[in-house]
C-alpha cells in the first residue's frame, strides 16, 4: 500500500485508526513478525508521522487508552465542578470505559488474543489498568480529603476490579457481562463502600441502610427502618 499521510483532525479518531490497523496486522501476522513500517503503511501514514505520535510499538496496541484516560479525566473534572457525588462519579467513569469497549468489541477481542501471546504486552496492560485506578484514587483524595486513604483505595480497587472482570468476560463472549450488570455491581459497591465512607466522615449525618427479603410487608419494612434509626 502506498504511504500517504492521512489528515485526522481528531486525535482520538487518529489513535483508534492506528490501533485498529496495528491490531489487525498483529493478529494476522504476529506481533513480533510485523514491522512498524507495515503498520504505518496500513494506517496510511509515514513512519516518521507514526513515531511522532507513538513512542514505541507497544503504544500502537494501547493508544486508545490514552484517549479514554483523557475522557475519564474530563468527566471527573466536570463532575467536580458540578459538585456531584464523587463516589458515583468514579462509577460513571468506569461505565464510560466499558461502553467504549462494548462498542468496539471485535477490536477488543483481537487485542486480547494478541496481548495474551506476548508477556511484555501483558505487563503493559497491567500498568494501563492501574492508571485508571490511580486516576480514581487521586480524584477521590481530592474530593474527600478527610476520608481515610485505605477506604479510597478500597473503593477505587473494587470499581476497577468489577469493571475489568466484566470487561474480560464480555470479550470472552459471556452474554451476562453487560453494561446493565456492571451498573448493578457498581450500585452495590457504591452503597457498601462509598456511602459508608461518607457516613463516617466527621460531621456527616448517619445513614441507615436496611436490607430485607423480597416480599416483606410494608409494615415490617417500616418497623425495621424505625429500629435502625433509633438503635443509637
Amino acid at each position: 500500500m502506498a504511504t500517504t499521510d492521512q489528515v485526522h483532525t481528531d486525535p482520538a479518531e487518529f489513535r483508534m485508526h492506528v490501533v485498529a490497523e496495528s491490531i489487525r496486522l498483529f493478529s494476522e501476522r504476529g506481533y513480533e513478525s510485523t514491522p512498524v513500517d507495515e503498520v504505518a503503511a496500513a494506517a496510511g501514514v509515514s513512519r516518521r508521522t507514526l513515531f511522532r505520535q507513538f513512542r514505541s510499538k507497544e503504544d500502537l496496541i494501547f493508544a486508545d487508552h490514552e484517549s479514554l484516560l483523557e475522557q475519564v479525566g474530563d468527566q471527573l473534572r466536570a463532575d467536580e465542578e458540578a459538585d456531584a457525588d464523587p463516589w458515583w462519579s468514579v462509577c460513571a467513569a468506569a461505565e464510560l470505559v466499558f461502553a467504549h469497549f462494548a462498542t468496539v468489541r471485535d477490536l477488543a477481542v483481537r487485542r486480547y488474543r494478541v496481548v495474551a501471546q506476548v508477556p511484555a504486552l501483558r505487563d503493559r496492560e497491567l500498568v494501563t489498568t492501574y492508571r485508571y485506578q490511580r486516576t480514581f484514587e487521586d480524584f477521590l483524595r481530592r474530593r474527600r480529603p478527610d476520608v481515610p486513604r485505605v477506604r479510597i483505595i478500597a473503593f477505587a480497587a473494587a470499581v476497577t476490579g468489577a469493571h475489568n472482570y466484566l470487561l474480560r468476560s464480555m470479550i470472552r463472549g459471556d452474554e451476562n457481562a453487560t453494561a446493565a450488570t456492571l451498573h448493578a455491581e457498581l450500585l452495590a459497591i457504591h452503597g457498601a463502600v462509598g456511602a459508608y465512607a461518607d457516613a463516617e466522615r466527621p460531621g456527616s449525618q448517619q445513614v441507615a441502610v436496611v436490607s430485607f427479603p423480597a416480599g416483606t410487608s410494608p409494615d415490617d419494612v417500616a418497623d425495621e427502618v424505625r429500629r435502625q434509626l433509633t438503635r443509637h
